[in-house]
């Protein structure tokens, strides 16, 4: 994956191109790419974005860092086999369940009682969730009335709230954004459902109380202006340093692989890899 921010997105002998403000052009080797994150000052011409189709490079409209998805192109890189076997494990309750355990341990760092369904392990995360956020709120001496918010109306939450809002949004940003480059689908979900970004309220809550909730409250307790535009900024540069997005992909094959359902053979009529791989130079040690 590259982000590419303040630069022209063009073709050139077959590859991409990105030419900057001052005419400096730098070549992508399109069959090393699987996604191109698409940050603010970015422009992508019709050639770009017809080689980005054809040889299945997704392309994703962020914001910094990627902090928000505005839009993406083509998911999965025309690919159906992990959507497929995303739907399988979303409706095998027995490999559901499996799944959503996993999130739960990955998430809590201990394993969640036995003999308990989607419903009741929901109810165990959500009471100790409550119990985070009044921990993380008397560590940063930070006035918390609960988890309240309007989702059509920000500004008539509370500082801790409107600070939280921001944070997870961020969140929520990356992480669709990493869900769609892996081929998967944000609507999806296992312990959330019903809800166009199911998927990714499932995986971002994994990673939510190790970065931007931390961030939110932090801010909320010294009480500055335009509190929510420096959420936004400490998130962005977060992401930037904690490489979050790198973390996301390899924790979403790991929770699909604890529903121990064997994803769908490739399809003999499946769309082909666009460039093959070659013929590697000497043995598995050797340094290119």
């Amino acid at each position: 994956m590259l982000f590419i921010e303040r630069g022209e997105i063009d073709v050139l002998d077959g590859a991409f191109v990105v030419i900057d403000k001052t005419g400096v052009r730098t070549h992508i080797p399109v069959g090393s790419v699987a996604c191109l994150m698409l940050e603010p000052g970015t422009r992508v011409s019709h050639r770009a974005a017809a080689l980005a189709a054809r040889v299945g490079t997704l392309l994703v409209w962020v914001g910094e860092a990627g902090v928000r998805l505005y839009a993406s192109g083509q998911p999965g890189g025309a690919r159906a086999d992990r959507l497929l076997y995303q739907a399988r494990l979303a409706l095998d309750e027995t490999a559901r369940l499996k799944v959503v355990r996993k999130m739960y341990e990955l998430r809590f760092g201990e394993k969640p009682p036995e003999r308990r369904s989607v419903d009741q392990l929901r109810g165990i995360e959500g009471a100790r969730v409550r119990k985070i956020y009044k921990m993380l709120a008397q560590r940063h001496k930070v006035s918390w009335k609960g988890r309240n918010y309007d989702a059509t109306d920000w500004d008539s939450s509370d500082l801790p709230n409107l600070c939280l809002s921001s944070a997870t949004a961020c969140l929520y940003g990356i992480t669709e954004a990493a869900i769609l480059a892996a081929g998967y689908a944000p609507a999806v979900g296992f312990i959330h459902t019903g809800k166009p970004q199911s998927f990714v309220y499932d995986i971002a809550d994994i990673f939510k109380f190790d970065s931007v909730v931390p961030i939110a409250f932090e801010i909320a307790a010294r009480k500055p202006q335009q509190a929510e535009r420096k959420v936004r900024l400490a998130c962005r540069d977060h992401f930037r340093q904690s490489k979050l997005l790198g973390k996301i992909i390899p924790a979403i094959e790991e929770i699909l692989a604890a529903g121990e359902l064997e994803p769908p053979k490739t399809p003999k009529d499946t769309q082909p890899i666009a460039i093959p791989e070659g013929e590697k130079l000497g043995d598995a040690g050797h340094r290119h």
